[in-house]
């Protein structure tokens, strides 16, 4: 496999128990958790820095802030021939949040239970991280004699799309990342050891609907705003599912879903239980397959509530009472509809790509099997990737199951295997 061998479990397991180590402080929620992705990138740089190309060795390696404290490393294996790249990128040095009262261990430390290795970040992503860097250290000590230049891009702020300009998409932006259009760009943050072949898109809503409180013992002088929202947006989903039905190409690529448009989050004012309520909220969110157009579905949503405000009067009603209009109040129920700014699109690997051919091959010679899926769980920055020109895949090692959620883990095993995969990806990519 490239004259690279396997992955040094010692080593690996004390890195990661490194950046786990870190994981407190790289948790990012903004204004509240503001991560310090340098402490993870820190431990990397030292790992790295031996075989670097000051210390003789054949590695180059970029550390790049555009804030302090939270920085990307670039690091790169020069191969022999000019044009001939492959890059792994994706690894993030933040971390979701996490409470460790609602923990079964501390997931800010790394705790080993055999084949697991328990912690914050351990499938997302820190367990990457040292998973890639490994990968690195290895081409730096072995320096296997490759026409292909190898490139990891380890990164920050990945978390969160409120704060722009500090992670990957900076990168992009710069140039820093240009060459990797010239061969297949591994987006190494899913999990399963599977090619994870098309992500989802999202779009956040909040349906709000007005009409008349008043004493729920008089309703027929009330416009009942719950059953206004609640009604509206029965409408608006058949509308939605009418217009976005699931899409030919999603068999192709395996998505476990349709596009889907459903409430997750309601709300109003308050008041007693013998008050109408005269306002109320519905929130929720779009998944989007890559298929249809995010910009498509915000202006049919928009339509929808116009056409259904122009006519309320038709909007179905609930008992002999209801009603969103009167008259003799010249009063009518209403409904508007806003959109989170951060809107992020899915994405379609490219099934044509040697890139994808060969993390196939890689993944059934060293997991057994390969069985391509597709989610609407949506990845940040990915999708901003390839509209750049960039032949992104995806895939990952960690578990699925444990992705953002309590006392999370990971298997040694998964990453060692991943190792195996990369290595043979590298192999591959010699012819």
């Amino acid at each position: 496999m490239a004259g690279i061998g396997e992955m040094d479990t010692e080593s690996f397991v004390s890195l990661l128990r490194k950046v786990i180590g870190e994981s407190k402080y790289v948790q990012n929620n903004p204004p509240e958790l503001v991560p310090e992705e340098d402490r993870v990138g820190r431990h990397v740089l030292e790992a790295l820095q031996p075989y670097g190309v000051e210390n003789g060795g054949p590695l180059i390696i970029q550390h790049v802030s555009y804030l302090k404290g939270r920085g990307n490393i670039i690091v790169e294996y020069p191969g022999t021939v000019d044009g001939k790249i492959l890059s792994f990128v994706g690894c993030h040095m933040d971390v979701v949040t996490a409470n460790p009262e609602e923990w079964d261990f501390d997931p800010f430390s790394l705790s080993i239970e055999g084949d697991k290795l328990c912690g914050r970040g351990t499938t997302d992503c820190l367990g990457h991280v040292a998973l890639i860097t490994e990968l690195m250290r290895r081409l730096g000590e072995v320096k296997p004699k490759l026409k292909s230049s190898v490139v990891a891009v380890f990164i920050a702020n990945e978390e969160n799309s409120s704060v722009l300009d500090v992670g990957v998409d900076a990168l992009v932006k710069q140039g820093l990342l240009n060459k990797l259009r010239d061969g297949p760009l591994y987006w190494i943050d899913t999990a399963d050891k599977q090619p994870c072949i098309g992500t989802g898109g999202v779009i956040t809503w909040k349906l709000h609907a007005t009409g008349k409180l008043f004493h729920s013992g008089l309703p027929h002088k009330a416009i009942n705003a719950l059953e206004l929202c609640m009604e509206a947006l029965e409408e608006i989903q058949k509308r939605f599912y009418n217009d976005f039905p699931a899409h030919p190409k999603e068999e192709l690529y395996q998505f476990a879903t349709p596009s889907t448009m459903k409430p997750t989050q309601w709300s109003y004012p308050g008041g007693g239980l013998n008050q109408i309520p005269g306002e109320c909220t519905i929130s929720g969110d779009v998944r989007l397959t890559p298929f249809y157009s995010c910009a498509d579905v915000v202006k049919k949503l928009k339509e929808y509530v116009d056409d259904i405000n122009a006519n309320i009067e038709k909007l179905k009603t609930r008992g002999p009472v209801s009603k969103y209009v009167l008259p003799e109040e010249n009063l009518r129920g209403r409904l508007s509809i806003e959109f989170d700014e951060m809107m992020t699109s899915g994405v379609a690997c490219n099934l044509d790509s040697p890139g994808f051919h060969v993390l196939c091959k890689a993944t059934k010679d060293v997991v057994g099997y390969v069985k391509p899926y597709s989610i609407t769980g949506s990845l940040p920055l990915i999708r901003e990737l390839q509209d750049e020109g960039f032949d992104v895949q995806t895939t990952g090692y960690g578990i699925m199951a444990t992705y953002h959620a309590k006392n999370e883990y990971c298997l040694l095993s998964d990453f060692q295997q991943g190792f195996r995969v990369f290595a043979s990806i590298i192999a591959q990519l010699e012819g």
